[in-house]
């Protein structure tokens, strides 16, 4: 059974067949996916059956991001290759559109999935990839207590551009989970 996270803005829950639409609409949005190393565009078909293999994934937790106050779906966040033998995942997270940036609620979403990950799910270690041009990202996770372990030059290919990517990342040892 996948859990339910809850914090002061938001609440990561399930994602069901009745989110397909609004995740296409916002991984459509070319204001969202240009932070994601995703093909466009996403069809409705692939995301209803996308969720529908969440609940049997086994390596993977995905789950809903939504807003406490009225319950609309912000987007996605998750913890995947929880498999690996080292007790790391890496974090994977995205919002949208622009007008629920700046509001906190990537880091919300991001000390709850660490929480989730070091104090329920036994991690050692959560990593994450972000564009090194994402600065409110960027942010959000060094808020949250991740560091940035190193640069990828060039390692991703957005429009017709090389951008750099930031790995950075979060020791079970490091975790402290400070409010706001």
């Amino acid at each position: 059974m996948l859990p339910i996270l809850l914090g002061q803005k938001v609440k990561l829950r399930p994602l069901t067949l009745p989110d397909a639409p609004r995740l296409v609409a916002l991984l459509n949005d070319p204001a969202v996916n240009r932070n994601l190393r995703l093909r466009t565009p996403v069809t409705l078909a692939a995301e209803r059956e996308f969720i529908a293999s969440l609940p049997h994934a086994v390596d993977q937790l995905v789950l809903g991001v939504a807003a406490l106050d009225d319950g609309r779906l912000l987007g996605v966040s998750g913890l995947h290759q929880l498999g690996d033998p080292a007790r790391q995942a890496e974090l994977g997270l995205f919002l949208g559109g622009p007008d629920e940036w700046g509001k906190g609620f990537g880091t919300e979403v991001t000390r709850l999935l660490c929480r989730h990950g070091f104090e329920v799910l036994g991690l050692n270690r959560i990593w994450l990839h972000v564009f090194a041009d994402n600065e409110r990202g960027l942010r959000a996770y060094e808020r949250v207590g991740f560091r940035r372990e190193g640069v990828l030059r060039q390692a991703a290919f957005r429009g017709a551009e090389h951008v750099d990517v930031v790995t950075m990342g979060l020791l079970r040892s490091e975790w402290g989970p400070a409010p706001g």
